[in-house]
């Protein structure tokens, strides 16, 4: 009778273990952001770059309107892809390591880095616009 108690004490912590990890997960979020500035291209590019460092992001030009980052936080690792223009910019998963990454899902703390740097740039785009010329 024990045995029996004890075994579906073990089955019940392993199903709700197996429900924790799948709420670490969430569809990966990929911000797509109009700016209502005017602003030209380099200064995108620099509020983007600016904002990204200011995160502990590595950020590194691919080419004209595409700029890569990377975030290195413990065991965990992201790399993005950020398209721009004078008009818009996208931020565009691209690869993770430990990151619980699978069929659109990924660790929920991915979102919040994106979210964040996603923000960062709309300051800095709103900063940049309200300097006198």
């Amino acid at each position: 009778m024990n045995f029996k108690k004890l075994l579906a004490g073990v089955l019940c912590v392993a199903a709700l273990a197996g429900c924790s990890a799948l709420d670490r997960t969430e569809p990966v979020r990929t911000p797509r952001t109009i700016i209502t500035q005017h602003v030209t291209t380099e200064q995108v590019k620099d509020a983007i770059i600016n904002a990204g460092q200011g995160r502990d992001w590595v950020m590194s030009v691919a080419g004209p309107g595409v700029i890569n980052a990377t975030q290195n936080i413990r065991k965990h690792s992201v790399t993005v892809r950020i398209n721009y223009s004078e008009r818009d910019y996208s931020i565009n998963y691209v690869s993770s390591v430990n990151l619980l990454a699978s069929g659109g899902e990924i660790h929920r703390s991915y979102n919040h880095w994106v979210n964040n740097l996603d923000k960062d740039i709309q300051k800095k785009l709103a900063a940049i616009a309200a300097t006198p010329k």
